[in-house]
């Protein structure tokens, strides 16, 4: 199975467990020449841009543990771009991880900000 097959399961995974916690998904994969969105969503007044990471093997670390600081900034670049296109700048904004491996599915809720890098 190619590796962008996986990718499409595990945020599969990812949009249905939003759901069942009440978020409405607005966008999945949104691309530009900064970067890629996995899941944009909105709880509550808030719109939410998920990144999703998935290790099979936790022996290097936990999948959230992959969200580097280059990443962060192409998510933010890309973010912005996405607030601009869909005038959501009134909007709150916030930037969250959801981590799956074989034995769970962590939502990190604020894993950063505009502000960290």
């Amino acid at each position: 199975m190619k590796s962008s097959d996986i990718g499409k399961i595990f945020e599969d995974k990812a949009v249905e467990f939003l759901k069942e916690k009440g978020y409405r998904i607005l966008d999945r994969n949104f691309r530009t020449r900064t970067g890629e969105i996995d899941i944009v969503a909105k709880d509550k007044d808030t719109v939410v841009f998920v990144e999703v990471r998935y290790r099979k093997n936790l022996s290097f670390g936990f999948p959230e543990e992959t969200v580097n600081r280059k990443k962060m900034k192409n998510i933010l670049s890309t973010a912005n771009r996405y607030i601009s296109m869909k005038n959501f700048s009134d909007f709150n904004i916030r930037f969250d991880v959801i981590a799956i491996d074989e034995k769970d599915i962590r939502h990190i809720k604020n894993a950063f900000d505009m502000d960290c890098i």
